[in-house]
């Protein structure tokens, strides 16, 4: 068979459904400023997507340190990686201060989150080691594990049995191949809003020898008393290894960083080849976080602005009956009962004729028969946002009991 043949026999998953799906369900323009109400396809729409959990993405502060930036600099400002002729003195002041944030010693400057993290295991760990992770980790650590040449052992979500029982595996393994174990798990994780179980974890490590690395994307900005991340908040970040977040939720920008020892730290500057054979962050994108995270830092006000969006939203749709699961951060996933159809209907229903644009996860992420709208509240969004959504959502989760969408024409388009 022709390669290419073989591609288009079987778009996957997803691409099987493009051609009813592109630009409305899948590839969606959200057009206009970044704000809580923005433009879907020539109508005004609530917007509850975006990782702009802080609200920076649009603040007049950062937007105006961006823009001086770009003029001093242009965006080919530093030209090459930063090993040969990319480094700067403004790169160095970020990653330190990144890592004095997190309470580490050392941090690197990443240019991507979702190439970071996958990099940092790729450099990490060779054949001899051993990688446990949770099975609920996002797709660039699933894509990280993928590429590691030795044994991987997967357990369920947080499930600290069955990890002692992976880990137990792992030992026999790596008394015979001379290697260790890298156990990763995230901070917030971002279906469901849950955190992982970290200070459970780092207890294991009076029991057993393995390092421990977090991604950190959604409990970056938004948990711990300062804002420092998840295990700030669970009172164990002296216990993770590795720490990883990226710039594209908190932040609103385009980075990342990994923060640890010095000497591990030093290890992946000279390892990641990602980094190594990539050219270096464009200088505005590294004053723009060096504001970012100044603003992140001395000024409270942006996470307790979100953190009151957030208390109202999920206590509201709790006090209405819907199951929201387990979340225990910004994350509102709301759970419901319906087919992929259904769920194509839905969705539509609330953006034509309810100005609601939310993002909506269905078989094969999550099993047949469920449907979780994932709803992300801002620092931008207002108690109004709030009220007008929950009434949104009653209404559609009236019609979706009493079977109104089955008749839907979407929902045939879509199939099962």
């Amino acid at each position: 068979m022709d390669l290419f043949e073989k591609l288009l026999s079987n778009q996957g998953p997803l691409g099987k459904h493009s051609d009813v799906s592109e630009g409305y369900f899948m590839f969606p323009k959200l057009e206009g400023q970044i704000a809580p109400r923005m433009e879907f396809m020539g109508k005004e729409v609530l917007t509850w997507s975006l990782n702009n959990y802080l609200g920076l993405g649009n603040h007049p502060d950062v937007r105006e340190v961006d823009a001086q930036a770009a003029a001093d600099w242009g965006l080919a400002y530093p030209m090459g990686a930063r090993m040969m002729s990319g480094n700067t003195s403004y790169h160095e002041q970020l990653e330190q201060e990144l890592a004095d944030f997190v309470s580490k010693p050392a941090g690197l400057l990443l240019n991507y989150g979702y190439q970071g993290v996958l990099s940092v295991i790729d450099a990490v760990v060779d054949r001899k080691d051993v990688i446990v992770y949770d099975a609920e980790c996002h797709a660039c650590i699933i894509d990280g594990v993928r590429l590691h040449m030795g044994k991987r052992f997967v357990f369920p979500h947080n499930d600290i049995t069955s990890l002692k029982k992976q880990l137990e595996r792992a030992e026999k393994l790596t008394q015979e191949t001379g290697g260790g174990i890298l156990v990763i798990t995230e901070g917030v994780f971002g279906m469901t809003g849950n955190l992982g179980a970290i200070n459970e974890i780092v207890a294991l490590k009076s029991e057993h020898n393995f390092r421990l690395l977090v991604d950190d994307a959604h409990g970056f900005g938004t948990m711990g008393k300062t804002g420092a991340g998840t295990g700030e908040e669970l009172h164990c970040q002296d216990g993770i290894d590795i720490y990883f977040s990226t710039f594209a939720k908190s932040m609103a920008a385009i980075g990342a960083f990994v923060a640890g020892s010095p000497e591990i730290m030093k290890f992946l500057k000279y390892n990641m080849r990602s980094q190594i054979f990539a050219k270096s962050l464009p200088m505005p994108f590294v004053i723009g976080a060096l504001k970012r995270l100044d603003m992140l830092r001395e000024n409270p006000s942006h996470k307790n602005k979100l953190w009151t969006i957030v208390r109202a939203l999920q206590e509201g749709l709790k006090s209405k009956g819907f199951d929201i699961g387990t979340t225990q951060s910004p994350v509102t996933p709301v759970v419901l009962n319906g087919t992929v159809g259904e769920a194509a209907a839905l969705s539509k229903d609330l953006r034509e004729n309810f100005g609601i644009f939310c993002s909506a996860v269905i078989y094969p992420v999550v099993p047949k028969g469920m449907i979780i709208l994932r709803l992300i509240p801002t620092a931008s969004h207002s108690l109004d946002d709030v009220a007008e959504t929950i009434a949104a959502f009653e209404a559609i989760k009236g019609k979706l009991v009493s079977g109104d969408y089955k008749k839907e024409e979407v929902a045939i388009a879509f199939g099962e």
